[in-house]
């Protein structure tokens, strides 16, 4: 290898560094290839011809041309990555005798926003579980009433599916009482719970739920029950929220944690404070549920670019 070895050289070294001594996989060492070779062509056009010539300046020009190429964060990232290991590489094999990556960093990944349905589609999620009339079946009744819970209390489904009976007649006998959650750590908060989750429940306790209880090998105090008559586990609540999502047409990927973030969102599009909104969520730190005003600021956002005749 010549003192001063070209740019090709250099990753050339680099790469065979990956394969033989960190033993990544080709498609691992390929993807290397790649990046470095744009990397590379952006130095050449540059006018650099060995890694020594290789500035911070172009370093971070490389950087900010590949953000400012519309690509997603994850790919500026790994890109930005394999330029830094590259320079520390050639660092310590000495290469070079300096690293101008050593402060180029790579870009934070975005805040992935939580995604809440619509009002409207709640709607159809709810009247897709059916529930409604003298001539439903106990299934329905169950899962109008999970639904309703879910959404007008923004519990988890872990705190859902472990309420007892003797927890909502409670509620159901009392008005002014709220519905005691108990979250993450054991803490228990108390949640208001609307007309809607009331009458859902009651029916489900009175039409719905001595049906299935009665098919148990033994009682149980859980609130919702299984086809057997056992408690409801998360995962086939889980597995029920999706159906009904799909029965309503609903093309997004919807679980039981997408009705608390609807919950929230639809809170605070209402009106409501974010301190009031972690109470009602049980977060520790308010920080967790400001990152709700965000997916209303995007709302807002959107609003005002249909609606506004100066927005575009």
């Amino acid at each position: 290898m010549p003192d001063r070895p070209s740019l090709d050289q250099a990753v050339a070294a680099f790469l065979d560094h990956l394969k033989v001594e960190r033993g990544l996989s080709a498609n691992t060492v390929a993807a290397y290839r790649r990046d470095l070779a744009r990397y590379t062509d952006y130095l050449l056009a540059d006018g650099v011809v060995g890694v020594e010539d290789i500035t911070a300046a172009q370093v971070l020009g490389f950087a900010t041309r590949l953000a400012g190429q519309g690509l997603a964060t994850s790919t500026v990232g790994r890109m930005t990555t394999a330029v830094r290991q590259a320079h520390k590489f050639w660092l310590a094999d000495g290469l070079a005798g300096a690293n101008p990556a050593v402060d180029v960093n790579p870009p934070a990944p975005g805040r992935r926003l939580p995604h809440s349905l619509t009002v409207d589609e709640v709607s159809r999620l709810i009247a897709a579980a059916g529930g409604v009339g003298a001539e439903t079946t106990a299934g329905e009744l169950c899962d109008r009433a999970l639904v309703e819970l879910l959404y007008g209390t923004g519990a988890r489904i872990s705190e859902a599916v472990g309420l007892d009976v003797d927890e909502v007649r409670r509620l159901l006998e009392d008005e002014s009482l709220g519905l005691r959650l108990f979250g993450k750590g054991a803490k228990e908060r108390l949640v208001p719970v609307g007309r809607y989750a009331r009458q859902a429940l009651d029916d489900w306790l009175v039409r719905g739920r001595p049906g299935l209880a009665a098919k148990a090998k033994r009682s149980t105090p859980a609130l919702f029950l299984n086809a057997y008559g056992a408690r409801l586990s998360r995962q086939v609540a889980f597995n029920r929220v999706a159906a009904l999502a799909d029965r309503a047409g609903i093309a997004a990927t919807v679980s039981p944690h997408t009705l608390r973030h609807s919950y929230a969102t639809h809170l605070l599009d209402g009106g409501a404070d974010v301190r009031v909104v972690q109470e009602l969520l049980g977060h520790a730190s308010v920080a967790t549920t400001q990152i709700y005003t965000l997916v209303t600021i995007d709302h807002l956002r959107e609003v005002y670019r249909l609606s506004h005749p100066r927005a575009l």
